[in-house]
């Protein structure tokens, strides 16, 4: 009874697989997982080729992909996909060059040597470490970097200071101005003291002419020393008789 079944089993399968439909199927389904096999390992090779310069990894990686079988050739893709380049080589030069402006601009911008934060290009002193930046060359009046031993617009030497010249001012920068008020209280105080200063100049000048005359006044109560002179009496000598 069951090898019956089992015959029956047997001729029924037979049958749908000798079935001119089910081959049909069955040869398209063979050819379409061959093709699938084939476009995949192109696929790896094309996609290997921009991800790298390498001219030999693209043909290993397809031939890896056919040494699967068309069976576990999945099984390769996936593994393939795991260990490709993240990023093509195109991407790779855009994202380098992109790194480079980024450097060229950060460049441009001026930072403090010692704390690093942004700079304007004319201060003197940064606000945040007060690290001193730049210095003012008393030749030229222009900035200069603070370790230059020499100015490079004008060929100032600043190891051998000009004590005889006045330092330098930046143009364009003119003394403030005193307010109004404060301008009208110098005025009062410079008018207060005129008087103050005219009437010492006319003590000096008194106390100057009364020793002037001092030398005078002396030489008429003192006169002459021919005339001063006094009469010495003689002395007399005592005598007695003989």
């Amino acid at each position: 009874m069951p090898q019956e079944i089992l015959d029956g089993i047997g001729e029924g399968i037979s049958q749908i697989l000798n079935d001119p439909t089910v081959q049909s199927i069955f040869r398209a389904t063979v050819l379409y997982v061959g093709l699938i096999w084939l476009a995949a390992a192109y696929w790896a090779y094309r996609d290997l080729r921009q991800r790298t310069t390498n001219p030999l990894l693209p043909y290993g990686a397809a031939a890896a992909i056919i040494l699967f079988t068309p069976i576990f050739f999945p099984f390769a893709v996936v593994l393939y996909r795991i260990v490709r380049p993240p990023e093509t080589v195109s991407e790779a030069n855009e994202r380098a060059l992109a790194e480079e402006a980024m450097l060229v601009e950060v460049e441009k911008q001026h930072h403090c040597g010692a704390c690093k934060r942004p700079i304007e290009a004319d201060w003197l002193m940064c606000p945040h470490c007060r690290t001193r930046l730049r210095r003012i060359c008393s030749s030229c009046g222009r900035l200069v970097e603070a370790d230059w031993s020499i100015c490079a617009y004008c060929g100032k030497d600043f190891e051998r200071p000009d004590y005889g010249r006045e330092p330098a001012r930046l143009p364009g920068r003119a003394a403030p101005a005193l307010p109004s008020a404060a301008q009208g209280l110098a005025d009062g105080a410079a008018a207060a003291l005129t008087p103050m200063r005219s009437s010492a100049r006319g003590q000096a000048v008194r106390a100057a002419g009364a020793e002037a005359e001092s030398p005078r006044a002396a030489r008429r109560a003192f006169p002459s020393g021919d005339a001063a002179t006094e009469e010495v009496p003689t002395p007399r000598s005592a005598t007695r008789p003989t």
